[in-house]
């Protein structure tokens, strides 16, 4: 056998010349000053897009994409918040129902309306499974083939009715974009499963839209960052990511927050664009939620000339404002017989015990009374909606964990230390703006008050903390017009960067937490 020794040996020493192309490798020293270009441009494209469109506005949009669509595939059928009378209200919309529907019930007085046969199985199975949970450390969901059968199977032409009374009472527009989805699933001829995911994702594409809307209009200012921290809290994420009329009702408040925020407590003047997503939001956030009609109505208090309106055009923000306030007065007629079905959702010896007459009657006739029920209410409940404002996911009431709560204080922390003086709005200005928002959440307390708690009942029963997320940019804005603190760093000026980064990587880790443990109480 011939080695290589033995080959080298036999032939002729090699006297060409060297390649001109030097092959050897490059000294680490060489390797980086190659890889600066790259990374200066890389690093160059990520400022310009961070400049052009605003930091958190693309991070929002990464993160939300991300983690809403995640909670999207990862919450099993009819999981969400109120999810299975949610869709049946979408499905309504969908297929021309806009106003509220009596169906036959012998438990009494309800609404709801028609859905495919297979879909109704569905919620049937998924109802069952989530109240009737099994001990840890046993998941939540009995049997995963169960949902991937009842997925499978092609929607039906045959329908049935379905009872949802509390979702009736809403107006058709919140649910625009799920009815959108149905139609396109529809369209495309999927499975059940497939109408159920393209619903939530359509949901949370306008989410994404309306948000990264408002987030784009304070791209030039820091309390950018308090913005994308309530746009992202778990809980918005969720909802962002399943079926419900809270997807658009969240994203339109967050929207207004940020067009009040700028135009009221910054002093910037509004672009044309601007001004007609606020106009047009004015008049559709108070048919999207009761609750939040007042914090529409703020525009009214933000100076004409912040809208560049001169002359005549001066009253059109008042114009518009009436007539969202008129469109809520409208639905509120339209909505307002369904309150007497709202006993059907608490258990059966209270079916009849909600009466929003009589609690109107007892609020105007003994306030004291009702004080004191709210005072109790704060009580035994408040650390509840603390908790709740973080995260309560769905029908499978998984609180999100500690470190998700930690993380999103931190990011609130930052976020609130690092914004913009708000010395634009004026005392009386702001004044106004404080008590809207307390009227709002007084308008929470009050609204379920009146239809969900029995008469008689010691609490305030049915408030959730995720209620309070859409007053939250808005009423931390007060809050810093009166509050001269803020970070600075050790040469006395306020930092960006670092900042920014520790909101996102705060906010990253909150929503990383939160889907671990929903996956693994609901999934194992």
């Amino acid at each position: 056998m011939t080695t290589s020794a033995d080959r080298t040996a036999a032939q002729p020493p090699d006297t060409a010349p060297l390649p001109t192309v030097d092959t050897a490798p490059l000294p680490a020293a060489d390797i980086a000053a190659a890889d600066q270009p790259a990374r200066g441009a890389l690093i160059g494209f990520a400022r310009r897009i961070g400049t052009r469109l605003g930091a958190a506005t693309v991070a929002f949009t990464v993160l939300v994409a991300i983690f809403g669509t995640l909670f999207s595939v990862l919450t099993p059928s009819f999981w969400g918040h109120d999810e299975i009378t949610q869709f049946g209200r979408a499905y309504q919309v969908a297929h021309g129902g806009f106003g509220p529907q009596r169906i036959h019930d012998d438990r009494g007085i309800s609404y709801g309306g028609d859905v495919p046969s297979s879909i109704s199985k569905l919620m049937g199975y998924a109802m069952k499974d989530y109240t009737t949970n099994p001990d840890e450390p046993d998941p939540m969901v009995a049997n995963s083939g169960g949902y991937e059968q009842l997925e499978s199977a092609p929607v039906s032409d045959a329908t049935e009715p379905v009872w949802f009374t509390n979702t009736a009472a809403y107006s058709p527009v919140p649910y625009v974009p799920a009815a959108i989805g149905i139609r396109l699933a529809e369209l495309f001829g999927l499975d059940v499963g497939g109408l159920v995911v393209l619903t939530r994702l359509a949901g949370l594409a306008a989410y994404l839209a309306v948000v990264g809307f408002g987030l784009f209009a304070l791209r030039a200012h820091r309390v950018q960052w308090l913005a994308f921290t309530v746009a992202v809290l778990p809980i918005a994420v969720f909802q962002a990511g399943t079926v419900t009329a809270d997807t658009m009702t969240n994203a339109l408040a967050i929207l207004v927050s940020a067009l009040l925020v700028k135009s009221l407590f910054l002093g910037e003047r509004l672009g044309r664009v601007e001004i007609g997503a606020l106009l047009t939001a004015t008049i559709l956030l108070p048919v999207s939620k009761p609750t939040y009609v007042l914090l529409a109505l703020l525009v009214v208090v933000v100076p004409a000339d912040r809208f560049g309106f001169t002359g005549w055009r001066r009253g059109i923000p008042l114009a518009f404002a009436a007539a969202g306030a008129l469109a809520f007065a409208v639905w509120m007629k339209i909505a307002a017989p369904t309150g007497d079905g709202m006993g059907l959702m608490r258990p059966q010896h209270q079916w009849h015990s909600v009466r929003p007459a009589d609690q109107l009657s007892g609020i105007l006739r003994h306030p004291l009374d009702f004080v004191h029920v709210f005072g109790e209410s704060i009580a035994l409940r408040d650390e509840r909606w603390f908790s709740q404002f973080f995260g309560e996911l769905g029908f499978a009431y998984v609180d999100v964990p500690a470190v998700a709560m930690l993380a999103c204080l931190l990011a609130f922390a930052v976020s609130v230390g690092v914004a913009d003086r708000m010395n634009a709005a004026t005392f009386r200005r702001t004044v106004i703006v404080a008590l809207t928002i307390a009227a709002s959440v007084a308008m929470i307390y009050v609204t379920l008050y009146m239809s969900f708690t029995p008469v008689g009942y010691y609490i305030i029963d049915g408030v959730q903390g995720r209620y309070f997320v859409p007053l939250a940019i808005v009423g931390l804005a007060v809050l810093l017009r009166w509050m001269p603190l803020r970070l600075t760093d050790i040469a006395g000026k306020t930092p960006t960067v670092g900042p920014a980064v520790t909101v996102i990587a705060a906010s990253t880790v909150a929503l990383i937490a939160a889907a671990a443990k929903y996956y693994t109480v609901v999934w194992g």
